[in-house]
């Protein structure tokens, strides 16, 4: 009986020392092996049995399988695969990533047996490497489906009708930057790739904000200074009344006298007073050189210091007036502002109604509204005692009737019924006591320096010719 026991142990340890030697011979072909055990995952794929050789183009086409769609709204306006945009899978550290995975499954004779039961499953981040240049040409606006709407900047508006600026809107279009573009897709594919799971198709929707802005909108604060500045002014017609003739001014004229800076919009008092010294300078006619057309066929030039009829703007005066009117922003019609004026006029025209006398014919003529009324011999101031009448363009300071001469005047004491003084006590009036008129009377017993006239003369030129009524007086 104990031999049988012995030969029974015997036979036992013979068994267990031989599946001892078979299991370290197993474990040491599975210790060696070059693939991946039964049930083993990477990345969620079946890898059992296969060599990481083998794992590297599975993971590689899954991970670069996805594609990249550049939406903008519903509308899709570019695809392109993950290799388009100069990503690829490196393949060399994804093969190491594999083989180390593949060494994990035996890193312990505990581990190994693990893994020989039950598998594994193993997570590693697939790297991509990814080529700038490539994305750059790939990822254009001129690649995109639908041609770009441009942008229409904000701008002013004028309504002739009504004569109101106001602005019209921008519009904002669909125009893109490639950098812009380029930097969205770039982000959206970084955040989606790598990993140890494959993406899914990546969509780029294109955010209101990566739009072109208009250059100009609608909120612009130089574009809104200019519809508030003009609206201000641009009702203002100042019309200028010269006798028969106008002259007006509008919008088209103040519109270049406003000036824009420092955030403000003003008008400038350097054009303003520019133009009317230029109004001066076309319609004043007092202390010019002026020509006359005698009646005897000549002509006479009388220097500034002779010609002492006449307009004369009063530049300051205008300047405020004028200010005023385009201040009020509606429409006027008005003489200039003057400081000295004639008794009529038609433009430049102003001696339509006026007085002349010829020293050296003795006679004088009296015309209203270019047409002779009365003409007649005078007799002007006395040659031989130095009281030659003066001679120039006056006006008639005022009339009196009757008057007395003073001593400073033609005689002491010496009653008329019509006075008209014009130049430094010489005036025009009757002479009754005198028999004759004209000749050569004033060489010897001429007057003071007033012109003598027949009393039919003086009367008529009196009633018909108002105070301010030039005299035109030469040799």
């Amino acid at each position: 009986m104990g031999k049988v026991l012995k030969w029974c142990f015997g036979i036992l340890a013979v068994l267990i020392l031989a599946i001892i030697v078979l299991g370290c011979v197993y474990l040491g072909k599975e210790w060696n092996r070059t693939t991946y055990f039964q049930k083993t995952t990477i990345d969620g794929f079946d890898v059992s049995e296969m060599t990481s050789e083998e794992v590297v183009p599975i993971l590689k086409n899954a991970f670069t399988a996805a594609s990249v769609r550049l939406k903008e709204g519903d509308k899709e306006e570019a695809v392109w695969s993950l290799a388009d945009l100069g990503y690829t899978i490196d393949e060399a550290a994804l093969k190491t990533a594999a083989e180390e995975a593949l060494a994990k499954q035996k890193s312990s004779i505990p581990v190994l047996i693990d893994s020989m039961m039950n598998g594994n499953s193993f997570e590693i981040d697939v790297p991509f490497v990814k080529n700038a240049e490539t994305l750059a040409s790939a990822v254009t606006v001129s690649a995109m489906a639908d041609e770009r709407v441009k942008n229409v900047n904000a701008e002013m508006s004028y309504d002739e009708k009504t004569k109101t600026y106001s602005i019209i809107p921008e519009v904002q279009g669909t125009e893109l930057n490639d950098p812009d573009i380029q930097h969205l897709v770039q982000t959206a594919v970084d955040d989606a790739i790598g990993g140890a799971a494959p993406s899914a198709d990546i969509e780029v929707q294109i955010p209101s904000e990566l739009y072109i802005v208009p250059d100009v909108l609608s909120t612009n604060e130089e574009l809104n200074l200019k519809v508030n500045t003009y609206n201000s002014y641009d009702k203002a017609v100042i019309t200028y009344v010269y006798g028969d003739e106008k002259e007006t001014i509008d919008w088209g004229t103040i519109s270049n006298w406003i000036v824009f800076e420092n955030g403000e919009g003003y008008l400038s008092e350097q054009l303003i007073r520019e133009y009317v010294m230029s109004i001066g300078q076309k319609y004043n006619t007092i202390y010019y050189n002026r020509s006359f057309n005698t009646s005897l066929g000549t002509t006479i030039q009388f220097g500034e210091s002779e010609n002492n009829y006449g307009y004369l703007v009063d530049e300051e005066g205008e300047y405020q007036q004028l200010l005023a009117d385009i201040r009020a922003n509606t429409e006027t019609e008005r003489e200039p502002v003057y400081a000295y004026t004639g008794i009529d006029r038609s433009g430049t025209d102003d001696m339509r109604t006026y007085v002349e006398v010829s020293i050296s014919t003795q006679h004088a003529w009296f015309y209203k509204e270019h047409t002779l009324i009365i003409e007649g011999d005078v007799v002007t101031g006395c040659v031989a005692k130095k009281a030659e009448t003066q001679t120039g363009i006056y006006p008639i300071a005022y009339k009196e009737s009757p008057a007395t001469l003073i001593p400073s005047n033609e005689t002491n004491g010496t009653p008329v019924t019509y006075w008209m003084p014009f130049f430094d006590g010489q005036g025009l009036h009757d002479a009754t006591w005198r028999q004759a008129f004209g000749g050569q009377i004033y060489q010897t017993n001429g007057s003071h320096g007033c012109v003598n006239m027949p009393y039919y003369l003086a009367e008529t030129i009196f009633n018909e010719a108002p105070t301010g009524t030039p005299v035109v007086l030469y040799k």
